[in-house]
């Protein structure tokens, strides 16, 4: 069974994980967008990112909308920051919205989820991407590897973009791991309760692209746990076929300090430990001693499987020799 569970796995990501590299020809990415009548729109969700908003907005606009059609909006959903950060959107084109002023009849909640939420209310596209504010290396692959696979195949309805952060390397081999959180806690957990979902090598990255169809059916967590949500649900309501993944080369950003993260493993935890009881996966009796960790080599990804049985020995108490020895 294990055998099998990984051989299908890699099939599957031989078959859905991309190279932003394969999507180069964005003249033609446009062309089959218009022929099927799809709408892009990016959302920017952003709290103080006066620094790096404004590049983001440029090489967008200029690369995505007007040297190539690709994008039909793009908008920042904002959490109420006290910088610069919705003014500098304004003033290079994006449209810009305080996710407190969206629905506004509903109790304002702050968090990036919101945003992301609000963003399937506020925008108009038949896909929405959501790309990070705080990228410091943006380039125009932060999108179109993430819309192309919605692009060209309609069977997919998710993609997820990874990347290095970057990471150590060695030899040829490139250890393609998440962030801390990922390795953590996430991928521990989906090896645990969901195999499947180990398939997706950063399943925390906030660069993703999705149909509205499917968008507009799931929950939304306010904090932290929205894209691991996102991927239980989804993979619940469509199963794996309906996920695709694109390799976004390197991104550079801002590490956060531990006790953050501390906060963030929290949130995701509580939004884990609701999605699996709702779907019965903590009630069964066994669970997975696999734990699924990722390398690329050259331009293959592959799964490193780990088995991590924890045994346990009795209380000493139940050992003949220890009574005898302190009765």
């Amino acid at each position: 069974m294990t055998e099998d569970i990984v051989s299908n796995l890699q099939n599957w990501i031989n078959k859905n994980t991309y190279h932003h590299s394969e999507f180069w020809d964005i003249k033609k990415l446009v062309e089959v967008k218009e022929s099927k009548n799809l709408t892009i729109s990016l959302c920017l969700p952003t709290l103080n990112e006066e620094k790096t908003i404004g590049k983001e907005i440029i090489i967008f606009k200029s690369e995505l909308m007007e040297r190539y059609p690709l994008l039909d909006e793009i908008a920042v959903i904002d959490s109420g920051s006290d910088d610069k950060t919705l003014e500098v959107a304004k003033n290079y084109g994006a449209d810009t919205y305080l996710a407190s002023d969206i629905l506004p009849h509903l109790e304002p909640k702050r968090g990036k989820g919101e945003n992301l939420w609000k963003a399937i209310y506020q925008l108009k596209g038949d896909i929405i991407v959501y790309v990070d504010a705080d990228i410091s290396n943006i380039h125009p692959r932060f999108v179109y590897g993430l819309v192309a696979p919605l692009i060209y195949r309609e069977e997919v309805k998710y993609v997820k973009g990874f990347y290095d952060r970057p990471l150590a390397f060695s030899g040829n081999v490139r250890a393609s791991g998440g962030g801390r959180v990922t390795e953590i806690l996430v991928r521990p957990l989906f090896s645990l309760f969901f195999p499947d979902l180990t398939a997706m090598i950063q399943p925390l990255s906030g660069e993703y692209a999705v149909r509205r169809e499917v968008l507009e059916q799931i929950a939304f967590p306010i904090g932290y746990g929205v894209e691991t949500s996102h991927l239980i649900d989804v993979y619940h309501m469509y199963g794996l076929e309906a996920f695709a993944q694109t390799d976004l080369d390197k991104r550079v950003h801002e590490n956060k300090p531990t006790q953050a993260l501390g906060k963030m493993a929290f949130g995701i935890l509580q939004t884990f430990i609701k999605r699996a009881k709702a779907l019965g996966v903590l009630d069964k009796a066994e669970h997975k001693t696999i734990l699924r960790q990722f390398q690329v080599r050259q331009t293959e990804y592959e799964q490193n499987l780990i088995e991590i049985i924890e045994e346990e020995r009795p209380p000493m108490i139940e050992i003949e020799e220890y009574r005898n020895k302190f009765k």
